[in-house]
């Protein structure tokens, strides 16, 4: 397999890996015979300890085994799915957190509606003077405010948002899985990734998760299909 083991692991790059019939016979070995040192791998393979580590690093990165100091390779127990499944769980909002795109609450409807149209997005978030997130805008919000007999360019869009405390909103450092529940259940395209404001005061809009955020995940955890 000609694949750098530093490059993979340093690199950020989808590779699809298929195990090969040597690593195929490493699982066995260790199944059978776990815990086992490399060098009795080896030996049971009639190999040098060098020519089986990259098989090795990749089956340990792959999740197939597991590796203890002093005591050696062990079979992790796990099915594909299982693995697979595991690998989801721990993606972290931070992963496939987009840019934001927010107007401040003191913008008209036919301003924000030109903003999602050039920025080419969902939903908008709405910040105060201070920056902090004060509302939350959707395109059918949009929709409804200008299909009324008012003039939208003199619509403040703080009269139509969503206001807090009704916003659902995310950290960087939830579990991407447990945000796609919530837009599943609330039937909703995105939400704002906030932090607390350094005061303490209020929130502030550092990213934004949506439904094409969390498709983009799973598109890529297919791609790099190691098991």
């Amino acid at each position: 397999m000609k694949i750098s083991i530093t490059h993979l692991m340093q690199q950020k790059v989808v590779y699809k890996i298929e195990l090969n019939k040597r690593q195929q016979k490493i699982i066995e070995i260790v199944k059978d015979n776990g815990p086992i040192t490399g060098e009795q791998i080896a030996d049971q393979l009639d190999l040098t300890r060098a020519t089986l580590r990259p098989d090795l690093a990749i089956l340990t990165m792959a999740g197939y085994l597991d590796a203890r100091p002093r005591v050696g390779y062990f079979y992790t127990g796990k099915t594909g799915s299982q693995l697979l499944t595991e690998k989801i769980k721990k993606i972290k909002v931070a992963e496939f957190t987009s840019m934001p795109v927010v107007v401040q609450d003191s913008a008209t409807v036919y301003e924000a509606i030109c903003t999602m149209f050039l920025e080419d997005v969902g939903t908008l978030f709405i910040i105060n003077k201070n920056g902090h997130l004060a509302g939350v805008v959707s395109r059918k919000d949009l929709l409804r405010a200008s299909m009324g007999k008012q003039e939208i360019n003199s619509i403040p869009i703080n009269i139509i948002m969503t206001r807090m405390p009704n916003i659902t909103y995310c950290f960087k450092e939830d579990f991407l899985l447990d945000i796609a529940h919530i837009l599943i259940g609330k039937q909703i395209d995105g939400l704002p990734v906030v932090k607390h404001s350094q005061n303490e005061t209020g929130l502030e809009v550092v990213g934004r998760i949506t439904k094409t955020n969390i498709t983009k995940a799973f598109v890529e955890l297919a791609h790099d299909e190691i098991l």
